[in-house]
């Protein structure tokens, strides 16, 4: 899928990529959406990180998708920075990093570019993304940080869109990689994503990299996006519990906040694995207590990447 012609190339020109590892549905009806995009200049990339689904013979049968496929799961970092490294032969203007469990607003794009080529300061930007389950409801606005306890925490969400409707694009900490449009230069001149992280923080990294180089992050309320992700899902896995508590303080250490912060947070986590142990009400999170404590040594022995979680 792409759109180039004599016309197209007075515009800025965008590489979508998209990982896939099992999930070809979602990635189907993800292409599927793009296929409606009123932005006139841009090519779509598809990693996929080693599924066993099916998604490799049909992603060999598209027509007009440039696909990379992988034989193991390098992980959202190590699928996008393939990706990414790939694309970056055709000198694009611009990366987008799109989740494959989204659906796009025919517009979105032209928004999201239109707010960096206005700013030439502004090197990141995303959209507005509402779950998909609930339209109406957002799940992320981009995101704050609390430099204090080297916390994350998503604006905006559970708010209705209808308050952002009249929003001009504004700052935030980092922007989601479910959705993460950059400029070429900005990877150009401080590199991509770490491969430390695998999944979880590393665009909050890149991002926080990006800003104390002079480049800032922007949400475009007018660009418009759905995710398919529940809570319930998210809080429900051991892997995803395990990268999101080593990552975070491996982020912490990366962004250089201090001791402070860093043993502030690793009490934290002890406090956590003590409560989980000792009181009833939070028995049903014993499951994910071998993960935690594996998310804790592996942080203290500089053990990153891609990691086999041990099951309660």
């Amino acid at each position: 899928m792409a759109r180039k012609n004599e016309f197209n190339k007075s515009y800025p020109s965008v590489w979508i990529i998209i990982i896939n590892w099992n999930r070809w549905t979602d990635t189907e009806a993800c292409l599927k959406s793009l296929e409606d995009l009123t932005y006139p200049n841009f090519s779509v990339l598809v990693v996929d990180n080693g599924s066993t689904d099916g998604s490799v013979e049909r992603l060999k049968r598209l027509n007009g998708i440039n696909t990379i496929l992988l034989k193991t799961n390098e992980g959202f970092v190590g699928g996008n920075n393939i990706g990414v490294d790939y694309a970056r032969k055709y000198q694009p203007d611009y990366f987008l990093l799109l989740n494959n469990d989204t659906l796009v607003d025919a517009h979105f794009l032209s928004r999201l570019v239109t707010a960096l080529e206005s700013t030439p300061d502004i090197g990141i930007a995303g959209p507005l993304i509402c779950y998909a389950g609930l339209p109406d409801t957002i799940w992320s606005a981009g995101g704050s940080i609390d430099l204090s306890r080297g916390e994350t925490s998503m604006v905006g969400i559970g708010q209705k869109k209808e308050l952002f409707d009249t929003r001009s694009p504004f700052s935030v900490d980092f922007v989601t990689g479910c959705a993460l449009l950059v400029k070429r230069q900005v990877i150009d001149e401080i590199g991509f994503l770490d491969d430390r992280f695998f999944a979880y923080y590393e665009e909050t990294e890149f991002c926080v990299r990006a800003r104390k180089n002079g480049w800032g992050c922007v949400v475009v309320p007018q660009a418009l996006i759905w995710h398919k992700i529940t809570p319930e899902a998210r809080a429900a896995s051991e892997n995803v519990h395990y990268y999101m508590t080593r990552n975070r303080l491996l982020f912490i250490r990366l962004s250089k906040m201090g001791w402070l912060v860093y043993l502030r947070a690793l009490a934290e986590d002890l406090r956590t694995l003590v409560s989980w142990s000792i009181r009833l009400k939070w028995k049903n999170q014993r499951r994910l207590r071998k993960a935690h404590i594996q998310a804790l040594m592996d942080n203290l022995g500089n053990r990153w990447g891609k990691r086999i979680v041990r099951a309660s």
